[in-house]
Protein backbone atom coordinates (compact mmCIF):
# COMPACT_ATOMS: atom_id res chain seq x y z
CA UNK A 1 0.00 0.00 0.00
CA UNK A 2 1.21 3.45 -0.07
CA UNK A 3 2.14 4.82 2.82
CA UNK A 4 1.48 8.61 3.18
CA UNK A 5 2.69 8.78 6.76
CA UNK A 6 6.73 9.58 6.22
CA UNK A 7 7.20 13.01 5.57
CA UNK A 8 10.92 14.14 5.03
CA UNK A 9 12.11 17.06 6.90
CA UNK A 10 12.43 20.49 5.08
CA UNK A 11 15.93 20.21 2.66
CA UNK A 12 16.45 16.79 3.81
CA UNK A 13 14.40 15.10 1.20
CA UNK A 14 16.97 14.20 -1.09
CA UNK A 15 17.55 9.99 -1.13
CA UNK A 16 21.33 10.68 -0.56
CA UNK A 17 20.94 13.08 2.30
CA UNK A 18 18.22 10.44 3.76
CA UNK A 19 20.60 7.39 3.64
CA UNK A 20 23.83 9.24 5.13
CA UNK A 21 21.75 10.52 7.81
CA UNK A 22 19.64 7.64 8.30
CA UNK A 23 22.84 6.18 9.59
CA UNK A 24 24.36 8.74 11.31
CA UNK A 25 21.17 10.42 13.56
CA UNK A 26 20.26 6.89 14.87
CA UNK A 27 20.12 6.84 18.34
CA UNK A 28 23.11 4.85 19.63
CA UNK A 29 21.30 2.35 22.87
CA UNK A 30 23.57 2.93 26.05
CA UNK A 31 22.26 -0.09 27.69
CA UNK A 32 24.87 -3.06 27.57
CA UNK A 33 24.50 -5.97 26.03
CA UNK A 34 25.79 -9.91 25.73
CA UNK A 35 27.36 -11.45 23.38
CA UNK A 36 27.44 -15.41 22.70
CA UNK A 37 29.39 -17.05 19.80
CA UNK A 38 28.04 -19.98 18.30
CA UNK A 39 29.86 -22.51 16.50
CA UNK A 40 28.44 -23.65 12.86
CA UNK A 41 27.84 -27.07 11.58
CA UNK A 42 31.03 -26.49 8.96
CA UNK A 43 33.24 -25.50 11.49
CA UNK A 44 32.85 -21.39 11.86
CA UNK A 45 31.02 -19.51 13.94
CA UNK A 46 28.67 -16.42 13.94
CA UNK A 47 28.11 -13.65 17.33
CA UNK A 48 24.65 -12.87 18.41
CA UNK A 49 24.06 -9.53 20.43
CA UNK A 50 21.77 -9.87 23.07
CA UNK A 51 19.88 -6.79 24.64
CA UNK A 52 16.94 -7.60 26.94
CA UNK A 53 13.61 -6.39 27.28
CA UNK A 54 11.94 -3.82 29.46
CA UNK A 55 9.92 -5.61 31.80
CA UNK A 56 8.69 -8.78 31.55
CA UNK A 57 9.91 -10.57 28.24
CA UNK A 58 6.76 -10.53 25.25
CA UNK A 59 9.10 -12.49 22.53
CA UNK A 60 12.10 -12.45 21.24
CA UNK A 61 13.65 -10.36 18.12
CA UNK A 62 16.18 -11.71 15.67
CA UNK A 63 18.25 -8.63 13.51
CA UNK A 64 19.94 -9.21 10.48
CA UNK A 65 22.26 -6.17 9.00
CA UNK A 66 23.21 -5.09 5.96
CA UNK A 67 26.17 -5.59 3.70
CA UNK A 68 29.00 -5.00 5.64
CA UNK A 69 27.46 -3.53 8.80
CA UNK A 70 27.41 -5.10 12.07
CA UNK A 71 24.94 -5.63 15.00
CA UNK A 72 26.79 -1.77 16.17
CA UNK A 73 25.47 -0.32 13.20
CA UNK A 74 23.49 2.60 13.98
CA UNK A 75 19.79 0.77 12.26
CA UNK A 76 20.35 -1.60 14.02
CA UNK A 77 20.99 -0.40 17.52
CA UNK A 78 17.92 1.87 17.35
CA UNK A 79 15.37 -0.97 16.33
CA UNK A 80 16.74 -2.67 19.02
CA UNK A 81 16.12 0.12 21.17
CA UNK A 82 12.63 0.16 19.93
CA UNK A 83 11.78 -3.14 20.69
CA UNK A 84 13.61 -3.87 24.08
CA UNK A 85 11.18 -0.77 25.04
CA UNK A 86 8.05 -2.54 24.05
CA UNK A 87 8.95 -6.04 25.83
CA UNK A 88 11.24 -7.44 23.40
CA UNK A 89 14.53 -9.36 23.36
CA UNK A 90 16.58 -8.09 21.15
CA UNK A 91 19.09 -10.45 19.51
CA UNK A 92 21.58 -9.17 16.35
CA UNK A 93 23.20 -11.31 14.26
CA UNK A 94 26.96 -10.25 12.94
CA UNK A 95 26.75 -12.44 10.05
CA UNK A 96 30.70 -14.27 9.56
CA UNK A 97 33.52 -11.92 9.87
CA UNK A 98 31.03 -8.81 10.47
CA UNK A 99 31.83 -9.00 15.14
CA UNK A 100 35.26 -7.42 14.61
CA UNK A 101 36.79 -10.66 14.34
CA UNK A 102 37.42 -12.61 10.77
CA UNK A 103 35.60 -15.90 10.41
CA UNK A 104 37.62 -19.24 10.32
CA UNK A 105 36.76 -20.45 6.80
CA UNK A 106 37.52 -19.58 3.28
CA UNK A 107 33.37 -18.49 2.91
CA UNK A 108 31.66 -16.17 4.44
CA UNK A 109 27.99 -14.60 4.10
CA UNK A 110 26.15 -13.02 1.40
CA UNK A 111 22.29 -12.04 0.66
CA UNK A 112 21.01 -15.68 0.09
CA UNK A 113 23.03 -17.53 2.75
CA UNK A 114 20.40 -18.77 5.49
CA UNK A 115 21.74 -21.02 7.27
CA UNK A 116 23.27 -19.16 9.96
CA UNK A 117 20.12 -17.43 10.15
CA UNK A 118 18.47 -21.11 10.40
CA UNK A 119 21.64 -21.60 13.46
CA UNK A 120 20.34 -18.40 15.37
CA UNK A 121 16.92 -19.53 15.54
CA UNK A 122 17.44 -22.52 16.83
CA UNK A 123 19.92 -21.17 19.54
CA UNK A 124 16.91 -18.71 20.54
CA UNK A 125 14.39 -21.51 20.03
CA UNK A 126 16.83 -23.39 22.86
CA UNK A 127 16.95 -20.33 24.78
CA UNK A 128 14.17 -18.80 25.21
CA UNK A 129 11.24 -21.94 24.73
CA UNK A 130 8.19 -20.13 26.15
CA UNK A 131 8.98 -16.73 23.87
CA UNK A 132 7.34 -16.13 19.98
CA UNK A 133 9.85 -15.57 17.79
CA UNK A 134 10.24 -13.04 14.91
CA UNK A 135 12.81 -10.98 13.42
CA UNK A 136 13.70 -8.02 11.08
CA UNK A 137 15.72 -7.72 8.52
CA UNK A 138 17.74 -4.67 6.73
CA UNK A 139 18.82 -4.37 3.09
CA UNK A 140 21.25 -7.54 2.59
CA UNK A 141 19.58 -8.80 5.92
CA UNK A 142 15.97 -8.24 4.42
CA UNK A 143 16.82 -10.04 0.97
CA UNK A 144 18.38 -13.36 3.11
CA UNK A 145 15.45 -13.14 5.80
CA UNK A 146 12.79 -13.30 2.67
CA UNK A 147 14.93 -16.37 1.34
CA UNK A 148 14.47 -18.00 4.51
CA UNK A 149 10.88 -17.42 4.83
CA UNK A 150 10.03 -18.18 1.19
CA UNK A 151 11.96 -21.65 1.41
CA UNK A 152 11.11 -22.88 4.76
CA UNK A 153 7.69 -21.78 4.18
CA UNK A 154 5.35 -22.36 6.83
CA UNK A 155 8.15 -23.99 8.82
CA UNK A 156 10.47 -20.41 9.18
CA UNK A 157 10.02 -20.19 13.17
CA UNK A 158 8.97 -17.56 13.25
CA UNK A 159 5.39 -15.26 14.53
CA UNK A 160 6.31 -12.00 12.59
CA UNK A 161 8.94 -10.50 10.72
CA UNK A 162 10.22 -7.24 8.60
CA UNK A 163 12.23 -6.27 5.56
CA UNK A 164 13.60 -3.09 4.97
CA UNK A 165 15.08 -1.84 1.56
CA UNK A 166 15.43 -5.21 0.29
CA UNK A 167 17.24 -5.22 -3.11
CA UNK A 168 14.69 -7.62 -4.62
CA UNK A 169 16.23 -7.91 -8.03
CA UNK A 170 20.39 -8.32 -6.85
CA UNK A 171 21.52 -7.71 -10.36
CA UNK A 172 19.27 -4.41 -11.13
CA UNK A 173 21.15 -3.49 -7.58
CA UNK A 174 24.53 -4.09 -8.50
CA UNK A 175 24.16 -2.18 -11.69
CA UNK A 176 22.86 0.65 -9.97
CA UNK A 177 25.89 0.76 -8.29
CA UNK A 178 27.90 0.71 -11.47
CA UNK A 179 26.65 4.62 -12.77
CA UNK A 180 26.12 8.03 -11.35
CA UNK A 181 26.07 8.72 -7.50
CA UNK A 182 25.46 4.83 -7.20
CA UNK A 183 29.95 4.14 -7.71
CA UNK A 184 30.26 6.06 -4.28
CA UNK A 185 28.41 3.59 -2.41
CA UNK A 186 30.20 0.68 -3.87
CA UNK A 187 33.08 1.95 -3.60
CA UNK A 188 32.62 2.10 0.61
CA UNK A 189 31.64 -1.74 0.65
CA UNK A 190 34.33 -2.29 -2.19
CA UNK A 191 37.16 -0.93 0.64
CA UNK A 192 35.57 -3.28 3.29
CA UNK A 193 35.54 -6.28 0.83
CA UNK A 194 38.67 -5.94 -0.47
CA UNK A 195 40.40 -5.73 2.93
CA UNK A 196 38.82 -9.16 3.73
CA UNK A 197 39.42 -10.98 1.10
CA UNK A 198 43.07 -9.63 1.51
CA UNK A 199 43.24 -10.98 5.02
CA UNK A 200 41.59 -14.62 3.49
CA UNK A 201 44.13 -14.69 1.34
CA UNK A 202 46.39 -15.20 3.40
CA UNK A 203 44.72 -17.77 5.76
CA UNK A 204 44.32 -19.72 2.21
CA UNK A 205 47.39 -18.77 0.41
CA UNK A 206 46.92 -20.71 -3.11
CA UNK A 207 43.14 -20.60 -2.85
CA UNK A 208 42.19 -17.00 -3.59
CA UNK A 209 43.16 -15.70 -6.55
CA UNK A 210 44.75 -12.08 -6.24
CA UNK A 211 42.19 -10.47 -9.23
CA UNK A 212 39.71 -10.66 -5.98
CA UNK A 213 41.33 -8.02 -4.17
CA UNK A 214 41.15 -5.72 -7.60
CA UNK A 215 37.57 -5.87 -7.97
CA UNK A 216 36.18 -2.85 -9.03
CA UNK A 217 32.32 -3.18 -8.96
CA UNK A 218 30.08 -5.32 -6.87
CA UNK A 219 29.28 -7.41 -10.04
CA UNK A 220 33.27 -8.13 -10.29
CA UNK A 221 33.53 -8.94 -6.51
CA UNK A 222 30.48 -11.40 -6.80
CA UNK A 223 32.05 -12.78 -9.71
CA UNK A 224 35.00 -13.55 -8.40
CA UNK A 225 34.60 -14.48 -4.76
CA UNK A 226 30.65 -14.18 -3.83
CA UNK A 227 30.09 -16.94 -6.43
CA UNK A 228 32.79 -19.11 -6.86
CA UNK A 229 33.58 -19.84 -3.35
CA UNK A 230 29.53 -20.15 -2.27
CA UNK A 231 28.51 -22.37 -5.21
CA UNK A 232 26.95 -20.23 -7.61
CA UNK A 233 28.37 -20.42 -11.00
CA UNK A 234 28.84 -17.02 -11.52
CA UNK A 235 27.38 -13.73 -10.46
CA UNK A 236 24.67 -13.87 -13.17
CA UNK A 237 23.62 -16.98 -11.14
CA UNK A 238 23.99 -15.97 -7.70
CA UNK A 239 21.47 -12.61 -8.28
CA UNK A 240 18.81 -15.04 -9.88
CA UNK A 241 18.48 -17.83 -6.69
CA UNK A 242 19.37 -15.67 -4.59
CA UNK A 243 17.27 -12.62 -5.25
CA UNK A 244 14.23 -11.70 -3.15
CA UNK A 245 11.62 -11.20 -5.55
CA UNK A 246 11.70 -14.78 -6.39
CA UNK A 247 10.38 -15.75 -2.94
CA UNK A 248 8.02 -13.09 -2.47
CA UNK A 249 5.00 -15.42 -3.21
CA UNK A 250 6.15 -18.52 -0.98
CA UNK A 251 6.52 -16.39 2.06
CA UNK A 252 3.54 -17.56 4.96
CA UNK A 253 4.68 -15.56 7.77
CA UNK A 254 3.05 -12.38 8.32
CA UNK A 255 6.01 -10.15 6.80
CA UNK A 256 5.85 -5.80 6.75
CA UNK A 257 7.92 -5.44 3.82
CA UNK A 258 9.09 -1.23 3.89
CA UNK A 259 10.87 0.13 1.07
CA UNK A 260 11.07 3.98 -0.36
CA UNK A 261 10.64 4.54 -4.51
CA UNK A 262 13.83 7.11 -4.04
CA UNK A 263 16.43 3.92 -2.93
CA UNK A 264 19.65 4.55 -4.62
CA UNK A 265 20.23 1.16 -4.37
CA UNK A 266 17.15 -0.52 -5.26
CA UNK A 267 15.28 1.12 -8.65
CA UNK A 268 12.14 1.55 -7.97
CA UNK A 269 11.28 -0.80 -11.07
CA UNK A 270 12.26 -3.84 -9.49
CA UNK A 271 10.11 -3.60 -6.41
CA UNK A 272 7.81 -6.54 -7.33
CA UNK A 273 5.28 -4.38 -5.34
CA UNK A 274 1.92 -6.62 -8.04
CA UNK A 275 3.68 -10.13 -6.26
CA UNK A 276 3.55 -8.80 -2.92
CA UNK A 277 0.20 -7.54 -3.04
CA UNK A 278 -1.15 -10.84 -4.14
CA UNK A 279 0.43 -12.38 -0.89
CA UNK A 280 -2.15 -12.03 2.13
CA UNK A 281 0.41 -12.52 4.59
CA UNK A 282 2.78 -9.73 3.04
CA UNK A 283 1.75 -5.69 3.80
CA UNK A 284 4.00 -3.49 1.78
CA UNK A 285 4.11 0.41 3.07
CA UNK A 286 5.77 2.23 -0.29
CA UNK A 287 6.98 5.54 0.22
CA UNK A 288 7.97 8.12 -1.89
CA UNK A 289 11.07 9.19 0.27
CA UNK A 290 13.42 8.15 2.43
CA UNK A 291 16.38 6.73 0.80
CA UNK A 292 18.52 3.70 1.95
CA UNK A 293 17.81 2.10 5.18
CA UNK A 294 17.11 5.96 6.16
CA UNK A 295 13.73 7.10 6.73
CA UNK A 296 14.72 10.56 8.65
CA UNK A 297 11.33 11.81 9.36
CA UNK A 298 9.75 15.22 9.74
CA UNK A 299 8.68 14.87 13.50
CA UNK A 300 11.33 12.55 14.41
CA UNK A 301 14.30 14.28 16.64
CA UNK A 302 17.83 13.05 16.21
CA UNK A 303 18.18 10.50 18.84
CA UNK A 304 15.01 9.64 19.31
CA UNK A 305 13.07 6.08 18.27
CA UNK A 306 12.09 7.24 14.82
CA UNK A 307 9.39 6.72 12.06
CA UNK A 308 10.90 3.13 10.77
CA UNK A 309 12.68 1.61 13.93
CA UNK A 310 8.91 2.54 15.82
CA UNK A 311 7.02 1.41 13.32
CA UNK A 312 9.09 -2.02 12.83
CA UNK A 313 8.64 -2.50 16.63
CA UNK A 314 4.78 -0.93 16.70
CA UNK A 315 4.26 -4.10 13.98
CA UNK A 316 6.48 -6.62 15.58
CA UNK A 317 5.04 -6.48 18.74
CA UNK A 318 1.65 -6.16 18.00
CA UNK A 319 1.51 -9.89 16.19
CA UNK A 320 2.56 -11.35 20.26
Amino acid sequence: MEDTSFDTPPGLGNPHLQTILGRTLRLRLDASYSRSRLDTPDGDFIDVDVWGAVGKPRGVCLLLHGLEGSAASGYMIATAGALTARGLIAASLNFRSCSGEPNRTIQSYHSGRTDDIVTALSWLAEGFPDLPRVAVGFSLGGNALINHLGRAGAGAGLAAAAAISVPYDLAASAAEMERGLGRAYATHFLRSLRRKARHKRRLFPGEMPPTIERARSIREFDDRYTAPFHGFRDATDYYARCSAGGYVDAVETPTLLIQSRDDPLVPSGSIPAQAIRANRRLELRLTDRGGHVGFVHRRAPPGAHGWLEAGVAEYLASTL
